[in-house]
């Protein structure tokens, strides 16, 4: 990790400096990612995430454990032709999140067993999150509390770590994390951290540490996870305001290893995401906002296919998703209304992107690759292109991108990503970035 080290050492000599995380499972963004990673430069490396929830020892969501997702984009890697080296692996909500139904004991004996998993796979960038309450516990947690599970699964970590070799890991505490894929109800506005809550949280991590003997860990406890008052809801974007987190972002000034990780910055404007990360919110995650690209895209390919079928029918891509996600309604009925109508429009543009759990579905596979081969076999022409993918089309009309649909798709998911790419980048880089 001494690509996040020395960042958190250019940030803090004053470089409005950052690395924003891809916190994605789907193949077609992290290629996307890589592809855009490469275009940025060979200094450049590329940051994934995989949560607690989407991949632990148990498999989680995507079905993978902590080497499977390893294996699983070091091949992605390999065919995009980046190297292995450039792509640095991180844990987010790492600790009892995923058993949260269970005692602590147990609970946590299963997070050290996660955390364990993760390490040994080699993954260096490590969110030690405990905020959660478990059965028999208060709610909320105190933040003593909070921190001493913390520093117990980071002694893990420092074990597991010593034991496989390689770079040490480095660190992010923190507990005031927006609802992961956004919130479940209409918003208004946002708190801020305040200065005195941060303080709060480093001092009692820090005390912690220093009482589990973690103190060759603590210096690289690169980030603090604080809300700078960003996040969405189903259909609207709370949007960075700099002016409310100006004594937030000076409290971090004078810590000198650390920076704040942003959670929840899907869907903000370039500028936003440059104004977060000059306002010491270094480290800015993206997930939603990368897949609901991938989805406006898909969507837009499947109606242009419609358009040049004539009879408006095509693979029936889009009625195949929504047929699924009617048929399997966990992954989206306890957030969206249940009103037929609403429901079949927040499962296709809400901004939560409840729709990215079912990408890997056989049936929605089969005819997203009947979609793909239909516009391959003869691709869009470029008045479609124009009606449907403006972005795109400047593109194929320029050179820059091919017009097949892959290619198209790929682009869709890195006009989001190199706007994170630009706003972590400094100076002559960034322009040479826009440039791409």
């Amino acid at each position: 990790m001494d690509y996040m080290l020395n960042m958190v050492r250019r940030h803090k000599a004053g470089e409005a400096v950052g690395i924003h995380a891809v916190c994605s499972a789907h193949p077609i963004v992290l290629e996307a990612a890589m592809e855009v990673t490469l275009a940025a430069g060979p200094a450049q490396p590329v940051l994934i995430e995989a949560t607690s929830n989407q991949v632990n020892q148990d498999g989680g969501y995507t079905g993978m454990t902590p080497s499977a997702f390893r294996d699983f984009v070091y091949a992605i890697a390999d065919r995009v032709g980046l190297a292995r080296e450039r792509v640095l692996l991180g844990g987010d909500h790492l600790g009892p999140n995923a058993w949260q139904g269970e005692h602590a004991d147990m609970a946590m004996a299963k997070a050290e067993v996660l955390i364990e998993q993760y390490v040994t796979a080699g993954f260096r960038k490590i969110h030690l999150d405990c905020s959660m309450s478990c059965v028999g516990d208060p709610v909320p947690l105190q933040d003593d509390v909070v921190a001493a599970r913390a520093a117990r699964l980071c002694a893990v970590a420092e074990r597991a770590w010593q034991a496989a070799g390689g770079e040490a890991p480095v660190y992010v505490v923190g507990t005031e994390v927006p609802v992961p894929g956004g919130a479940h109800e209409d918003l208004a506005e946002l708190s801020v951290t305040t200065p005195a809550a941060a303080t709060q949280t480093i001092a009692a991590h820090r005390a912690a540490f220093a009482a589990a003997g973690l103190d060759a860990a603590w210096p690289r406890v690169v980030g603090l996870v604080v809300q700078p008052g960003v996040e969405f809801d189903h259909h609207k974007v709370i949007d960075f305001r700099p002016e409310r987190a100006v004594d937030l972002g000076r409290m971090i000034e004078d810590v000198p290893t650390l920076v704040y990780e942003a959670h929840s910055t899907d869907y903000q404007t370039a500028a936003n995401l440059a104004a977060l990360v000059a306002g010491h919110f270094a480290i800015l995650k993206v997930g939603p906002g990368a897949t609901f690209a991938l989805r406006e895209t898909l969507w837009a390919l499947a109606d242009i296919e419609a358009a040049m079928a004539g009879d408006g029918k095509g693979s029936g891509f889009k009625d195949t998703v929504l047929d699924v996600m009617g048929a399997e309604p966990a992954q989206w009925q306890k957030y969206y209304d249940n009103e037929p109508r609403r429901a079949r429009f927040d499962q296709q543009y809400s901004l939560s992107d409840r729709i990215r759990y079912y990408w890997p579905h056989p049936a929605i596979q089969a005819a997203q690759a009947r979609l793909l081969d239909s516009l391959e076999r003869t691709p869009p022409p470029l008045t479609l292109l124009s009606q449907y993918l403006p972005f795109q089309y400047d593109a194929v009309r320029e050179g820059r991108l091919n017009n097949q649909p892959v290619d198209l798709l790929k682009e869709g998911v890195a006009r989001v990503l190199r706007q994170y790419m630009a706003a972590c980048m400094a100076g002559a880089a960034t322009k040479e970035l826009e440039a791409c």
